[in-house]
């Protein structure tokens, strides 16, 4: 079983930077896909960054392309998203992701498609 836990969550002026974490527990190998999804208040849930572990190979949401570094800590086995220039529609809560990359590429972002999500942590952007 795979369990995933954010960390890095907070609140920021709008121009700040903030990094989130994500630890998964259990056999999460290459095989595996991670990702970065947001939610923010009414909106549906969209895809932030996301990355395979097998190639190493990062994906960015348009929304974020140039203020967002998605990285992993192979040793420390943690996944973290750099966020800088947060702008206030950055506001939303943020979650980890994973599943087994299967058929669909792992820049197929489609909520649906990830069947092992973390509890999600608020970042809030204040103007």
């Amino acid at each position: 079983q795979v369990q995933l836990v954010e960390s890095g969550g907070g609140s920021v002026q709008a121009g700040g930077s903030l990094r989130l974490s994500c630890t998964p527990s259990g056999d999460v190998n290459s095989r595996y896909c991670m990702a970065w999804f947001r939610q923010a208040p009414g909106k549906e849930r969209e895809g932030v960054a996301s990355f395979y572990i097998g190639s190493g190979g990062v994906d960015y949401a348009d929304s974020v392309k140039g203020r967002v570094t998605l990285s992993r800590d192979n040793a420390a086995n943690t996944l973290y998203l750099q966020m800088n220039n947060l702008k206030p529609e950055d506001t939303a809560i943020y979650y980890c992701a994973a599943r087994i990359r299967g058929p669909w590429s792992c820049r197929n972002m489609k909520v649906s498609r990830y069947n092992y999500w973390g509890q999600g942590t608020q970042v809030t952007v204040s103007s």
